[in-house]
């Protein structure tokens, strides 16, 4: 009975020895065992994490409708591709895309030369900064009443930009068909420093031989306003949102310094400039894709920036 229930002992114990060792062969170090001490070390063919997406950035920009608002929408899938959103915002106006851009509720606006930005800053009292100038708009002398700018009859009433930037640029584009002629030191360099402009079409107009009256309106209303003047002078943006373009005169000239010094500009509060999304913007903006698309689209009534 001894001899019996010692042999019986004898198998438990082995039985209980080789459970013990299958228990260790059955994870071998190849799989990724834990170290000695170790309680986190994942094995080498646990499928990693998928790397959480970028965070998307989102851009509001204040725009005019056409052609700044446009250009942007075809800039907006190229910097999808980056992460960035545009959100954007259109005004028909010149001022408050300036204010909502002051206030905070913008991050960026496009519908503006710099002598415009730098008088309204001025005027304002505001810092509000270029980011990177993009195309360039000519100024245009379209048909009112009558269609002949060479052959321009006595009191004829022709419509020009009331605010300082756009109304002194009209001036010197009837001053360039010799409509009429302005007061010594009033140029393109007197745009250069936009701030100290303070002339109007008052006091800037040297020699006046067909006694033309000039009527400064609200640049957004001259499109409007062609019927009840013989000439309108027009910015490319309303003229182009308009489709007046069969009423065309005269423009600047496109290869000229008025091409540099009106060139419309992105416009950002002080220091957001260094901004990577700005930056990014601004360097699609500036592609030479872009450049191609701007040129080709609207066939000279809009140029990219040098």
């Amino acid at each position: 009975m001894k001899k019996t229930l010692a042999i019986l002992l004898a198998l438990a114990l082995c039985i209980v020895l080789a459970a013990c060792g299958d228990g260790v062969s059955s994870t071998p170090a190849s799989a990724g065992a834990n170290p000695a001490g170790s309680t986190s070390a994942a094995a080498p063919d646990t499928p990693a994490e998928p790397a959480a997406p970028a965070e998307t950035v989102t851009l509001k920009i204040g725009a005019s409708p056409a052609p700044h608002a446009e250009i942007l929408e075809h800039a907006a899938g190229l910097l999808k591709e980056q992460g960035i959103e545009l959100e954007i915002v259109q005004f028909d106006d010149y001022v408050i895309p300036n204010t909502a851009l002051d206030e905070g509720s913008l991050d960026a606006n496009y519908f503006q030369h710099l002598p415009y930005l730098t008088n309204f800053n001025a005027e304002r009292g505001l810092t509000l900064t270029s980011a990177g100038a993009i195309h360039y708009e000519p100024l245009g002398v379209y048909a009112g009443k009558l269609d002949d700018l060479a052959s321009i009859p006595d009191g004829a009433v022709i419509g020009i930009p009331d605010d300082a930037t756009n109304g002194g640029r009209a001036l010197l584009l009837l001053q360039d068909q010799g409509v009429l002629t302005l007061k010594d030191g009033i140029d393109l360099d007197t745009f250069r420093n936009a701030e100290s402009i303070n002339f109007t079409e008052y006091d800037g107009i040297a020699e006046n031989p067909h006694n033309v009256k000039i009527q400064a309106l609200t640049a957004a209303n001259l499109p409007a306003s062609l019927p009840d003047l013989d000439f309108g002078v027009i910015n490319g943006n309303y003229a182009l949102a308009a489709g007046i373009s069969d009423k065309l005169l005269v423009t600047e000239d496109a290869s000229g310094e008025a091409a540099q010094v009106f060139a419309n500009v992105v416009a950002v509060r002080a220091g957001d400039e260094t901004r990577p999304e700005i930056q990014a913007l601004i360097e699609v903006l500036k592609s030479d894709g872009m450049k191609a698309w701007i040129t080709e689209n609207y066939q000279g009534s809009v140029l990219p920036a040098e």
